[in-house]
């Protein structure tokens, strides 16, 4: 009863802010219930307990938003209050209501900036801040991968324009404001009135074309400085041609050290960081220095994408940088490599991927044009005759694998408070992860559908952590490099659609849907806790013997139910993986309808969460 009490005292004075002068018939007092009492434009879920909207437009409104008493009310998913005249700034605040997913604040008389705290609100999907007085610049909210509007024309913003994921969105207008620089690579989703009257942008789609880059200003320098730089250059050239000299006449022995190297026995693909399989490579050489002879070949060079922290980053940088071997597989190895400049990269060494250089180009380029904030991009590579080198930022919190099966290692590496629980791994953050990867999964097999690139080889010990500990998929796309186990699962499915076994071509719808097949062993993981070995098949078997035996219950981990997890949603998530594991592909969901079954669990979970956290005690 005190919880509600407060609720209702928090939304009472939210209105007295915002709408001084309310009529009576507004309800919106303490001695009536928002849900039962008719208070007006709010709209409450089924339980008529918890507030699901608050939709105030076109009610002539001069206040201001105080965003941290609306937040109490946890589950708040849409706020309007359109064509009305509230004032003042939109405060940080606003990031308290998590669950957000429509925010229209069009046609009022906000000021000040957009807060950054917007990019928190994760759930986001419609965003109208149009026709107001915002100035400032735009909130970074390129991790927002639901976004779908995004409205902020008629503005005072300024600056750059940020990242968007431009490729989901399905309206975007800046027009009329103060920003500048170059319009970023919309994919041909929209057009220049969406950004026209901002006199200092520039690029496609807008008529006028972004200016060349300025050259390099030049230090001016006296006769003195000449003489001394033209010293240091004449000093290095010498240093440099001992060097090769020395390297050119020890090549020989160094290269049967290195054969010999090559020749030693590879074991299993998971990567480990322990002291007995960890070996460092300091100095001037590494393991893959091996192909430093190609490295001055133009056709072999590093390629950098789209990364501003390796926006330099030359191959040999990697070979001058300590290197500290992770792990091995069974076509290459992983390396932690730490450049001068205190940046951490992960180098993934691959061998026998029998590609072109530039189908490899081509692909790895493809699949860095289809972004997803919980896949885990490829910053740089390199291509030769012999080897391939994928480079990617390191993610020091370790794999989804780890949590699972090595939380207490995992956990002491990490900076936790001592009155946290370290062993925690809840049953809502692992549905959290369910519905973030299979989101991200459904993404990229939608954009990269018509190039037949599946991931090939998903699995929880390719699923990293970030630093904020968001799940993300790694080495997408590497389905020809790493992919035995996978490649045996798609032939398996051929044989069950085609009834005879197949030693052709696979097809790629295949592909996908054994990345459909691979992310039900990743849900039956989540769930029962259980380490996956004979590529998942022991695992499905044990789960569906249980289910025949009518033992569901006793499938699941033993952490999730001490912690009462809500057994329907957990049975709700296991069919899923029930469906994504069928043994015929053609029977499985694509990605992005496992992905829409997913969320609809999530939502119904938090929903329930928020009703025990306001409702009456």
């Amino acid at each position: 009863m005190q919880k509600r009490q407060k609720l209702k005292d928090a939304l009472v004075q939210f209105i007295e802010k915002l709408a001084p002068q309310r009529g009576e018939n507004w309800g919106w007092n303490t001695s009536s219930d928002p849900c039962k009492g008719g208070w007006k434009g709010v709209t409450c879920y089924s339980d008529l307990a918890t507030i699901k909207k608050i939709v105030l437009d076109e009610l002539n409104l001069t206040g201001t938003l105080d965003a941290a008493s609306l937040c109490s009310t946890k589950a708040l998913m849409v706020l309007s209050l359109n064509s009305n005249n509230v004032v003042g700034t939109l405060p940080d605040e606003i990031s308290k209501c998590s669950h957000l997913t429509h925010v229209y604040l069009h046609g009022n008389n906000f000021s000040g900036s957009l807060p950054g705290s917007l990019s928190r609100l994760s759930n986001l999907k419609r965003v109208d801040v149009s026709d107001n007085g915002f100035s400032g610049g735009i909130p970074d909210m390129s991790r927002i991968s639901g976004l779908l509007t995004f409205l902020a024309d008629n503005n005072q913003l300024s600056g750059l324009i940020p990242k968007f994921d431009f490729s989901n969105l399905e309206e975007f207008n800046v027009s009329n404001n103060n920003l500048s620089g170059p319009v970023p690579d919309l994919g041909g989703r929209f057009n220049r009135t969406s950004f026209l009257g901002n006199p200092g942008l520039c690029g496609k789609p807008l008529p006028n074309a972004c200016p060349p880059s300025p050259p390099a200003a030049k230090k001016g320098s006296s006769k003195k400085d000449y003489f001394m730089y033209s010293g240091y250059a004449l000093i290095g050239i010498i240093i440099v041609g001992l060097v090769a000299f020395k390297l050119i006449k020890k090549g020989k022995s160094n290269s049967k050290k290195n054969v010999a190297k090559k020749g030693s026995q590879v074991t299993d693909d998971k990567v480990s960081s322990t002291s007995s399989e960890s070996k460092v490579v300091g100095g001037n050489r590494s393991e893959f220095s091996i192909t430093s002879a190609e490295s001055g070949r133009g056709s072999s060079s590093l390629v950098v994408l789209s990364s501003p922290m390796v926006n330099e980053l030359k191959f040999e940088d990697l070979l001058r940088s300590p290197a500290e071997l992770l792990g091995r597989g069974r076509n290459g190895s992983l390396y932690k490599v730490t450049l001068n400049e205190g940046v951490t990269l992960a180098v993934k060494r691959i061998r026998d991927w029998y590609i072109s250089r530039d189908d490899f180009k081509k692909r790895m380029q493809r699949i860095d044009q289809v972004k997803h904030p919980n896949v885990l991009p490829v910053v740089a590579f390199y291509c030769s005759s012999q080897e391939k080198l994928l480079v990617y930022e390191f993610q020091a919190n370790g794999s989804l694998f780890r949590l699972l099966h090595d939380r207490h290692h995992l956990f002491l590496s990490l900076s936790i408070s001592e009155s946290q629980d370290r062993q925690s791994f809840d049953w809502g953050s692992r549905l959290a992860v369910a519905a973030k990867i299979s989101a991200a999964l459904a993404y990229m097999h939608q954009g990269l559908q018509a190039d037949g690139i599946a991931h090939g080889n998903l699995k929880s010990s390719n699923i990293l952590l970030s630093n904020e500990m968001e799940p993300l998929i790694s080495e997408y796309g590497l389905a020809d490099a790493d992919n035995q186990d996978q490649s045996f699962l798609a032939q398996l499915d051929s044989f069950h659609e085609n009834n005879s076994p197949s030693g052709g071509i696979i097809s790629s719808n295949n592909a996908f849907k054994t990345d459909t097949y691979s992310f039900g062993i990743i849900l039956l993981e989540l769930l029962t806790g259980n380490v996956v070995q004979n590529n998942g098949f022991d695992l499905a078997r044990w789960v569906n013997s249980a289910i025949r035996e009518e033992w569901t219950v006793e499938v699941f981990d033993k952490a999730l139910v001490s912690e009462g997890a809500s057994e329907e949603s957990m049975v709700s998530l296991l069919q899923v993986a029930l469906k994504c594991i069928d043994i015929s592909s053609s029977a499985r969901p694509n990605m992005r309808e496992v992905a829409g079954i997913i969320n609809t669990i999530r939502e119904h979970e938090e929903i329930s969460i928020s009703s025990d956290l306001i409702n009456l005690d």
